[in-house]
């Protein structure tokens, strides 16, 4: 049904309907809201009122948004900085706030969280040789928004002490 064919007051409770519906799945940027309900043929003013309202009520919140945003992304998805403020970004957040939200992730947890993925990634390449794995690990971590230079870092760091853990093992199969 076209909400255009709809009174206004039934048109404003589908259009909060469908704001509730999708904030009950999962948090929800501003602009999420703005683009589900304008693809559903909402008109601008009953999308706005709402969207007005839905903030003063403290039910969305930009800013908090890209915060959860940024730590669920990090830890689950391993992304860096770089890639947090893309896709908030793309999630209609001022780019602003993706920013300040983003440097919640500092260069330590960053690195750390790349360590992390190197070494989860490592036990994958199976008997690759060494530029073939810098090459494929380098891309890893590029798209997940890592800078070059700390990948590289990383990547060199994590080898090596991987080629000393195979070492190791090979040496203990020789007992």
């Amino acid at each position: 049904m076209d909400p255009a064919d709809l009174p206004p007051d039934e048109r404003r409770k589908k259009a909060k309907e469908i704001c509730f519906d999708l904030l009950a799945a999962r948090p929800r940027s501003t602009d999420e809201l703005r683009q589900a309900l304008k693809r559903k043929g909402f008109d601008e003013e009953t999308t706005e009122t709402l969207l007005g309202k839905l903030d003063q009520a403290g039910l969305i919140n930009d800013a908090e948004f890209a915060e959860m945003w940024v730590r669920s992304r990090h830890a689950n998805m391993g992304l860096a900085r770089n890639a947090l403020v893309a896709e908030l970004k793309r999630k209609g957040i001022d780019g602003d706030i993706a920013v300040q939200a983003a440097d919640e992730v500092d260069r330590e947890a960053e690195e750390q969280r790349a360590r992390e993925l190197v070494r989860k990634r490592l036990r994958s390449l199976g008997n690759v040789d060494e530029q073939t794995a810098i090459r494929r690990l380098l891309g890893f971590l590029a798209r997940k928004g890592y800078p070059q230079g700390l990948a590289y870092t990383v990547i060199r760091e994590e080898l090596r002490e991987f080629g000393a853990e195979s070492a190791l093992l090979d040496d203990a199969t020789l007992d």
